[in-house]
Protein backbone atom coordinates (compact mmCIF):
# COMPACT_ATOMS: atom_id res chain seq x y z
CA UNK A 1 0.00 0.00 0.00
CA UNK A 2 2.70 2.63 0.82
CA UNK A 3 4.46 2.00 -2.48
CA UNK A 4 1.35 3.36 -4.24
CA UNK A 5 2.02 6.73 -2.60
CA UNK A 6 5.59 6.98 -3.92
CA UNK A 7 4.62 8.89 -7.11
CA UNK A 8 2.51 11.29 -5.04
CA UNK A 9 5.43 11.88 -2.66
CA UNK A 10 7.84 12.48 -5.56
CA UNK A 11 5.39 14.92 -7.14
CA UNK A 12 4.96 16.76 -3.81
CA UNK A 13 8.75 17.06 -3.45
CA UNK A 14 9.05 18.51 -6.95
CA UNK A 15 6.08 20.82 -6.34
CA UNK A 16 7.74 22.21 -3.22
CA UNK A 17 11.27 22.32 -4.63
CA UNK A 18 10.47 24.07 -7.92
CA UNK A 19 9.40 27.47 -6.49
CA UNK A 20 12.22 27.41 -3.94
CA UNK A 21 14.83 26.69 -6.61
CA UNK A 22 13.30 29.23 -9.01
CA UNK A 23 13.27 32.00 -6.41
CA UNK A 24 16.80 31.16 -5.31
CA UNK A 25 18.07 31.22 -8.90
CA UNK A 26 16.30 34.53 -9.48
CA UNK A 27 17.93 36.05 -6.42
CA UNK A 28 21.36 34.99 -7.68
CA UNK A 29 20.83 36.27 -11.22
CA UNK A 30 18.92 39.55 -10.78
CA UNK A 31 20.68 42.86 -10.25
CA UNK A 32 20.33 44.35 -6.80
CA UNK A 33 20.66 48.14 -6.71
CA UNK A 34 18.21 49.55 -4.15
CA UNK A 35 18.35 53.26 -4.95
CA UNK A 36 15.88 55.71 -3.46
CA UNK A 37 14.35 56.27 -6.90
CA UNK A 38 13.84 52.55 -7.42
CA UNK A 39 12.18 52.16 -4.03
CA UNK A 40 9.51 54.78 -4.80
CA UNK A 41 6.04 53.69 -5.88
CA UNK A 42 6.28 55.40 -9.28
CA UNK A 43 9.31 56.44 -11.29
CA UNK A 44 7.51 59.16 -13.25
CA UNK A 45 9.14 62.03 -11.38
CA UNK A 46 5.98 63.24 -9.62
CA UNK A 47 5.94 62.87 -5.85
CA UNK A 48 2.92 61.06 -4.50
CA UNK A 49 0.33 63.25 -2.78
CA UNK A 50 -0.70 60.69 -0.18
CA UNK A 51 -0.10 57.17 0.99
CA UNK A 52 -0.79 54.68 -1.78
CA UNK A 53 -2.09 52.11 0.69
CA UNK A 54 -5.50 53.69 1.12
CA UNK A 55 -8.29 51.60 2.57
CA UNK A 56 -11.38 50.70 0.59
CA UNK A 57 -14.69 50.16 2.23
CA UNK A 58 -15.83 46.56 2.51
CA UNK A 59 -18.98 47.41 0.53
CA UNK A 60 -16.86 47.75 -2.60
CA UNK A 61 -15.69 44.17 -2.30
CA UNK A 62 -19.18 42.89 -1.47
CA UNK A 63 -20.65 44.56 -4.55
CA UNK A 64 -17.79 43.27 -6.71
CA UNK A 65 -18.26 39.70 -5.45
CA UNK A 66 -22.05 39.91 -5.91
CA UNK A 67 -21.54 41.15 -9.45
CA UNK A 68 -19.17 38.31 -10.28
CA UNK A 69 -21.43 35.67 -8.71
CA UNK A 70 -24.64 36.81 -10.38
CA UNK A 71 -22.96 37.61 -13.69
CA UNK A 72 -21.31 34.20 -13.93
CA UNK A 73 -24.54 32.47 -12.98
CA UNK A 74 -26.36 34.12 -15.86
CA UNK A 75 -23.83 32.57 -18.25
CA UNK A 76 -25.52 29.26 -17.48
CA UNK A 77 -28.48 30.54 -19.51
CA UNK A 78 -26.47 30.23 -22.74
CA UNK A 79 -26.60 26.42 -23.00
CA UNK A 80 -30.34 26.57 -22.35
CA UNK A 81 -30.75 29.15 -25.11
CA UNK A 82 -28.86 26.90 -27.52
CA UNK A 83 -30.92 23.78 -26.71
CA UNK A 84 -34.27 25.21 -25.67
CA UNK A 85 -36.17 23.56 -28.56
CA UNK A 86 -34.94 20.09 -27.55
CA UNK A 87 -35.65 20.70 -23.86
CA UNK A 88 -39.25 21.80 -24.35
CA UNK A 89 -41.36 22.73 -21.32
CA UNK A 90 -39.02 20.87 -19.00
CA UNK A 91 -36.24 23.28 -19.97
CA UNK A 92 -38.52 26.26 -19.48
CA UNK A 93 -39.39 25.03 -15.99
CA UNK A 94 -35.70 24.53 -15.16
CA UNK A 95 -34.81 28.04 -16.27
CA UNK A 96 -37.77 29.47 -14.37
CA UNK A 97 -36.50 27.81 -11.18
CA UNK A 98 -32.96 29.00 -11.90
CA UNK A 99 -34.08 32.60 -12.47
CA UNK A 100 -36.29 32.45 -9.38
CA UNK A 101 -33.24 31.49 -7.32
CA UNK A 102 -31.31 34.43 -8.83
CA UNK A 103 -34.15 36.83 -8.03
CA UNK A 104 -34.33 35.55 -4.45
CA UNK A 105 -30.57 36.16 -4.19
CA UNK A 106 -30.91 39.70 -5.52
CA UNK A 107 -33.79 40.47 -3.16
CA UNK A 108 -31.85 39.06 -0.20
CA UNK A 109 -28.77 41.13 -1.09
CA UNK A 110 -30.91 44.24 -1.53
CA UNK A 111 -32.63 43.77 1.82
CA UNK A 112 -29.28 43.25 3.55
CA UNK A 113 -28.17 46.60 2.12
CA UNK A 114 -25.30 45.11 0.13
CA UNK A 115 -26.27 46.98 -3.04
CA UNK A 116 -26.40 50.44 -1.42
CA UNK A 117 -23.29 52.45 -2.17
CA UNK A 118 -23.55 55.06 0.57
Amino acid sequence: MPEGYLPVFIFAVFALAFPIVALGAGKLVRPSTPLSTKLEAYECGIRSASDSRGRYTVRFYIIAILFVIFDVETIFLFPWAVRYRQLGWFGVAEVAVFLAILVVGYVWAFKKGALEWV
